[in-house]
C-alpha cells in the first residue's frame, strides 16, 4: 500500500485542501505500472469524494492536459521548461544559481550533480529577483502559477474543464519532497475562481500575502 496527497480546490482563503489517500501500489517504472498507481489513487479518492473531478498532472498522466501542465513540459518561454528554470534558480551555501541549467532538457536539469554537491539550499534567484526558502513552497508555487497564467491557452482549458482536485503520482513527501505541481495547479484554479489571480500576481509580496497570509 502507498499514500499520496490529493490537492482539492477550495472556495475559502486557504485556497486548497490536502487529502491523504491510501491505495494499492504497483512497483516498477513501466508506464503501465505508474498509470495503475494513478488509477488506484484516483479510484480510492473518488470513492470517498464522488462529486470531485480529478486531473493527474505529470508526464505520466492519461490526460493530455495533465501532461502539458507538467513542470517538465510547461514553458516559461520557448525552449525553456519550468523545471529547468526552477533548478537553475537554486542558490546554495556553496554556489549557485547555476543559470547554465536553464534551457537544458528537464530531465538533465533536475539531475545536474551540482544541485547535490553545493551544500544547503539557502534561496532562489531568477532574473534579478531573489526569493527566500521560507515558506518552503513559496518560490515554486509563485513560479508555476505565474508561468501557467502566461500560457493562456493551457490556463483557459484548465479552467474551462472545471477540475476540482489534482494529483502528481511522483510526489512523495516521505522522500523529503516539498514542491508539487498538483498543489500549484490547485492554487491557480482557486485564485482564478475567487478573482484573486491578478492581485496575487501583481508582485511577489502580494502572492505571499494572499496565498500564505504573510505580510
Amino acid at each position: 500500500m502507498a499514500t499520496r496527497p490529493v490537492f482539492e480546490v477550495t472556495a475559502d482563503e486557504k485556497l486548497f485542501a490536502r487529502r491523504e489517500v491510501q491505495f494499492k501500489w504497483f512497483g516498477g517504472r513501466a508506464l503501465e505500472q505508474i498509470r495503475n498507481n494513478i488509477r488506484g489513487l484516483h479510484g480510492n479518492y473518488s470513492a470517498a469524494y464522488p462529486d470531485k473531478k480529478l486531473l493527474e498532472i505529470s508526464t505520466k498522466s492519461t490526460d493530455e492536459l495533465g501532461v502539458k501542465l507538467s513542470a517538465f513540459n510547461l514553458q516559461i518561454r520557448e525552449g525553456v521548461s519550468l523545471e529547468s528554470a526552477f533548478q537553475g534558480s537554486k542558490v546554495f551555501k556553496l554556489g549557485g544559481p547555476y543559470t547554465d541549467i536553464i534551457g537544458k532538457p528537464s530531465v538533465y536539469a533536475k539531475s545536474d550533480g551540482r544541485l547535490k554537491s553545493s551544500g544547503a539550499l539557502i534561496g532562489f534567484s531568477f532574473e534579478g529577483k531573489n526569493f527566500p526558502i521560507n515558506p518552503p513552497t513559496y518560490f515554486y508555487n509563485w513560479f508555476y502559477v505565474t508561468t501557467l497564467a502566461a500560457n493562456k491557452i493551457l490556463a483557459d482549458e484548465l479552467l474551462e474543464r472545471k477540475f476540482d482536485a489534482f494529483t502528481d503520482i511522483a510526489f512523495n513527501p516521505d522522500k523529503g519532497k516539498v514542491n508539487c505541481q498538483a498543489e500549484a495547479a490547485a492554487i491557480f484554479v482557486s485564485l482564478s475562481r475567487q478573482n484573486l489571480l491578478s492581485d496575487a500576481l501583481a508582485d511577489e509580496k502580494n502572492f505571499l500575502r494572499i496565498v500564505y497570509h504573510e505580510r
